[in-house]
């Protein structure tokens, strides 16, 4: 079971999704939830199957105090690189609060100061708070709902497994097809060795 961050203050669990990804948005979330609120399942979303995730989510929206998610497109992260279209995706999912919070728990290790809100930043969070987990389950379903909408029109990049990341399948299907409107320019979308002369 993880722990609840233990503070007085209104407590917001901050995560992303798709950092990482070759192909489509970053997506992030924010929650708050209630000081009683557990689950035996909460966790990190990558601890998790994808059967648990999508029946923790509307669990986690059903009993949050307030929950929001911000999306940040290919485009924007091609424009102001990925780090800032982040922060960019963590102050959207905020400012969709309906409560405000007092205190941002953010996963990782670097933020952009939101308002005037204090927030600590949490390396691995996921794993160890609750408030985090919940926000990591929901940038994670949320963004795998849309890169299945994005699969029904590129169906052969494989999306619908590989959510955008960039596995072998992947970087195949973008040499064999070349890219597409949702891949981001400004990342390696071809390693050095798998691009042919």
């Amino acid at each position: 079971m993880l722990a609840r961050y233990p503070s007085n203050k209104t407590v917001c669990g901050v995560d992303e999704a798709g950092r990482g990804c070759l192909a489509g948005p970053v997506v992030a979330a924010a929650v708050i939830l209630p000081k009683d609120f557990s689950h035996n399942w909460l966790n990190d979303s990558k601890q998790l199957s994808q059967e648990q995730r999508e029946i923790l989510r509307p669990i986690i929206e059903e009993h949050a105090i307030s929950y929001g998610v911000g999306i940040i497109d290919n485009t924007i992260i091609d424009e102001v690189n990925i780090l800032q279209a982040t922060f960019l995706a963590m102050h959207q999912a905020i400012a969709f609060l309906k409560k405000k919070p007092t205190l941002l728990l953010i996963d990782g290790n670097r933020f952009k100061p939101y308002e005037n809100i204090k927030h600590e930043t949490v390396i691995q969070g996921d794993g160890i708070f609750m408030e985090i987990a919940a926000a990591s389950i929901l940038a994670k379903t949320y963004r795998d709902e849309l890169m299945l909408q994005l699969h029904n029109e590129f169906p052969h990049y494989e999306w619908q497994n590989n959510k955008g990341y960039p596995t072998l399948k992947h970087r195949k299907a973008i040499q064999d097809f070349g890219d597409c409107k949702y891949h981001r320019k400004s990342f390696t979308l071809l390693k050095a060795e798998t691009q042919e002369d």
